[in-house]
């Protein structure tokens, strides 16, 4: 059984709230240096319910910081917002004992309300807009003033300190906190592309099992009307030689049928057989050269000795098949491969010595029912079902045109896709 691992990733609401464990700590640092410098400039401060708070701020971020390693639970926006809203009320305990709305660092309130509106939605933005407007509001007039008188200059250097702390957090931590959201929505881009391609696939896989089933019934007719033909007209040479042709072709086209009707919907022996990975390549091209063997084949293979063993997957088989025929119709004369691979990787090229890829072709090869050859020569579905197939399996394929000519398709693929799994 063939198990694709998919880790699962943090929402981005887990991810801002680990960033906002990181800002509370630096928020803290700079509490705490803060109440030392105004301990060194003889400002008489209320330590104990100022501990208390800051002694509170800690706990709740170690709590935060447990709660996001060991407590395996979803986090939501409504989570985030609670502890950016209860940032806002630390930061009114702070000031009410320390001078209120005087206070030089008052800004600091911007802090929260902007990482709020880098990372969640506007209606909970605007929640803690008003709760900082509150209580900046409150400060103003209930608040324990400094017994110290303050000096102009000692204002003005605690205002720019709060000024470039906010100025710091804002342009570190909100403009990450915008990027994971942008990161999730490329994430679910890609998502929404998945499923699209995958609902290809089955309509795809449903057709091919209808085609298979509906030819199958002609084919065998043709089958033995061309066998009894060949009976009668055993004794004309001029006639028995191109019905033979025909019963042999027919054979084939009934053998294409049922791989294709393997492929739509059943699994086939072969696709358990494990095999060494330089002797599974080297059995696609022995069987693909044995069909097209018109064709040069030039085969080059680097790796380690022995080659790490994988499960032999039918679908990757037919991925590679199909790539070494779209390189064959581009270039009868010749068609290189080369393999490279380590214990983790396969690194596979095929290259062609045809006429290469135009712009239009190289912005829409891998899509599916575009071809570049000619009407009723291809479906346009090979390299669409070999990207599939590859990608499936966690690998990657690139297609290119070579400086020399000709163009070149590359798989990259982690062999971690091909192991067997219980």
């Amino acid at each position: 059984m063939f198990i694709t691992a998919h880790t699962s990733l943090p929402s981005s609401a887990a991810l801002n709230l680990q960033r906002v464990v990181v800002y509370r700590s630096l928020m803290l640092v700079a509490q705490l240096a803060a109440v030392a410098a105004a301990q060194a400039m003889d400002f008489s401060l209320p330590l104990e319910p100022l501990s208390t708070v800051i002694a509170g701020y800690v706990v709740l971020n170690g709590v935060t910081w447990v709660r996001l390693r060991w407590i395996n639970l979803a986090v939501g926006e409504r989570e985030l917002f609670f502890h950016l809203l209860t940032d806002v009320v630390i930061l009114g305990a702070l000031f009410y004992f320390t001078g209120g709305s005087t206070n030089p660092l008052v800004s600091l309130f911007l802090l929260p309300l902007s990482l709020a509106a880098a990372s969640l939605p506007g209606r909970y933005t605007w929640a803690v807009a008003g709760a900082a407007l509150m209580c900046y509001t409150l400060l103003m007039r209930w608040y324990m003033p400094l017994p110290n008188h303050q000096s102009f200059n000692v204002h003005v250097i605690g205002m720019w300190f709060g000024f470039l702390l906010s100025a710091v957090i804002i342009a570190y931590f909100a403009v990450k906190m915008s990027g994971t959201l942008r990161e999730r929505e490329q994430a679910l881009a890609q998502a929404r592309e998945d499923a699209l391609r995958d609902e290809r696939l089955v309509a795809l896989g449903t057709l091919a099992a209808g085609a298979a089933h509906e030819l199958g019934t002609p084919l065998a007719t043709m089958a033995v009307l061309a066998k009894d033909l060949e009976h009668e007209c055993a004794a004309v040479p001029a006639v028995a030689g191109p019905l033979s042709v025909l019963r042999t072709q027919i054979s084939r086209c009934k053998e294409i049928l049922a791989k294709l009707a393997a492929s739509a919907g059943q699994n086939r022996a072969e696709a358990g057989r494990e095999d060494a990975l330089d002797l599974y390549l080297a059995q696609i091209m022995a069987q693909w050269h044995s069909e097209r063997p018109a064709v040069r084949l030039r085969q080059q293979w680097e790796g380690p000795r022995p080659a790490p063993h994988i499960i032999a997957d039918q679908t990757l088989t037919h991925a590679i098949t199909n790539i070494l025929n779209n390189a064959a119709d581009a270039s009868e004369r010749e068609v290189e491969v080369i393999g490279r691979w380590s214990e983790r990787e396969l690194d596979l090229e095929i290259r062609d010595r045809g006429a290469g890829l135009d712009d239009c072709a190289v912005n829409h090869v891998g899509e599916p029912f575009f071809t570049t050859k000619a009407p009723g020569q291809g479906l346009g579905l090979g390299l669409f079902l070999a990207q599939s197939a590859i990608k499936r399996l966690g690998g990657r394929l690139q297609i290119s045109n070579r400086a020399e000519g000709g163009a070149c398709a590359r798989i990259m693929l982690p062999l971690s896709g091909l192991l067997l799994r219980p």
